[in-house]
């Protein structure tokens, strides 16, 4: 224990610890600066109790949102730990594009504290996959890897093979609402041989972002044809648009 600590140290005089963000000066390894912290819209309680979206103020515990009441979605519920704009919107890019696998872990931490009510009465962590033809290109899966984190830190078992992307489907960005619905219509499958793992059982899908809900939803839809009791949702960030147009 003392080599190790004292390797640790001598790392840390070579290589001293920088925002995973900014890269500024930070007391340790995999945190964000002051700055950076406060650059995260971070989303907390009073929100719909279904879709996690903030309300603007506070009307009484249990409130549904008009949006979850005009279109329900497929999972029971949707939490995420910030808005997705920002230092959240960075570091999501530099995760998901950037080769950045290891912000997984702070990421997936965090997203584990925020969404503690949902592993509460979880029984299987399952992450949002990819088609096979993106996975080989961007060479992970950051939902998998968040996953993992979550799985660890709640205790909870992982089943990241249980559902498979068996369509390929277009990039959502840039499609509106319905045209992302329609996209991924029949692109998510549990298997027959998977069906075991699902049924009877609360799942907590894991992703990065929540948009539309159009993935999650669909994703949602397989699993409880599979015979998952329930689905919820956990995500880092969320599009928070306030009215306005989703683009992202």
């Amino acid at each position: 224990m003392a080599l190790q600590a004292g390797w640790r140290g001598l790392v840390g005089i070579v290589y001293p610890p920088t925002c995973i963000a900014c890269r500024a000066a930070t007391g340790e390894a995999q945190a964000l600066c002051s700055a950076c912290w406060r650059g995260i819209g971070f989303i907390e309680r009073p929100y719909c109790e279904r879709l996690g979206t903030p309300f603007p103020v506070d009307l009484g515990a249990g409130l549904l949102s008009p949006a979850a009441i005009a279109d329900p979605p497929v999972f029971a519920r949707a939490r995420a730990v910030c808005r997705f704009d920002g230092t959240a919107r960075e570091l999501v890019h530099r995760l998901k594009y950037g080769d950045r696998v290891e912000l997984s872990l702070t990421l997936g931490r965090m997203m584990a504290q925020a969404g503690r009510e949902l592993a509460a009465d979880a029984d299987l962590v399952l992450p949002i996959p990819l088609h096979r033809t993106r996975l080989w290109r961007r060479r992970f899966n950051q939902a998998a890897a968040l996953a993992q984190v979550i799985a660890r830190e709640t205790g909870l078992p992982l089943a990241a093979a249980t559902l498979a992307r068996i369509r390929r489907t277009r990039r959502q960005v840039g499609l509106t609402r319905a045209q992302r619905a329609e996209n991924l219509q029949g692109a998510f499958h549990v298997s027959a041989a998977a069906r075991s793992l699902v049924e009877g059982r609360r799942i907590l899908l894991v992703d990065d972002v929540l948009t539309t809900g159009a993935t999650v939803n669909a994703a949602s839809r397989a699993l409880l044809r599979a015979g998952a009791t329930a689905v919820d949702v956990l995500t880092f960030a969320r599009v928070v648009t306030d009215g306005r147009e989703v683009t992202t």
